[in-house]
């Protein structure tokens, strides 16, 4: 796979062409290309006749990084976006889908460049505003907890935590992250937040939020509250495993529509 620089890390890159609209796909926190398609979330498997950009983010997956907080907070992964975007679709609006920690990086991009985006496709939205204060606090206990008792620790007290009832029956999985970076991350998703309201309500090309239920890191009132704020923007919400195994579809309804 290619890899392509950024400072402080090399992103590691896969460009599927077919020819057809461009389309940026991200993943989410601890995650990468490989892990979102063990968690039914690389939406991309179901897109034909584009040209689909995938990448590890810096820390994630095969990119590397560095173990400084600061460089994991979304508008330094949104520079990172850009960058690529500017490298491999100079010139062109791109359709950007991303869950979570993904579609943090992609409305930080958006508010940044406006016109680089000609659509978005959001899943599952992280906790943001009002309640990323607690969470914020959640992911530096992570941290210290990798630190003082080893990822094993941490490991036992995740698979302790209910699942959304939408991801029933798929894998168990463990962060795609090195042990030694892993703190570094959840330091710099304290460190994040979305854009404010107003930098959102800007935000006016056409938008699909996907969410699904029962899942206090990505609240359904996230999902709700950035479809009130964005002027073009549409909600769906899983409960089932069958309503996630739509995603895909209306991905590919998506980037159809505003090809």
């Amino acid at each position: 796979m290619p890899t392509f620089s950024v400072p402080g890390a090399e992103l590691d890159v896969e460009l599927s062409d077919e020819g057809g609209h461009p389309v940026v796909q991200l993943h989410g926190l601890t995650s990468s290309r490989h892990r979102d398609r063990l968690m039914e979330l690389d939406l991309g498997r179901g897109l034909s006749g584009t040209r689909l950009l995938r990448y590890d983010a810096r820390g994630h997956g095969h990119s590397t990084g560095r173990a400084v907080p600061e460089d994991y907070r979304w508008p330094v992964l949104a520079d990172d976006l850009l960058r690529l975007l500017d490298h491999w679709f100079p010139g062109e609006q791109v359709h950007g889908v991303g869950p979570s920690m993904g579609t943090g990086t992609l409305l930080h991009a958006a508010v940044r460049d406006p016109e680089r985006f000609s659509s978005l496709t959001l899943l599952v939205p992280a906790t943001a505003w009002k309640t990323r204060v607690a969470k914020a606090e959640a992911y530096r206990r992570n941290a210290t907890i990798i630190e003082e008792q080893g990822l094993d620790a941490f490991l036992r007290a995740e698979t302790a935590v209910s699942r959304p009832p939408a991801t029933t029956g798929a894998p168990e999985t463990v962060p795609d992250v090195t042990e030694r970076l892993l703190p570094s991350l959840f330091r710099g998703a304290a460190l994040s937040d979305l854009p404010t309201p107003d930098d959102i309500a800007a935000i006016g090309v056409h938008t699909t939020v996907l969410a699904w239920i029962d899942d206090p890191a990505h609240p359904v009132s996230t999902a709700e509250a950035l479809v009130d704020l964005m002027p073009k923007a549409t909600l769906e919400v899983a409960h089932t495993p069958a309503d996630l195994a739509r995603w895909p579809s209306i991905l590919c309804d998506d980037v159809a529509r505003h090809d």
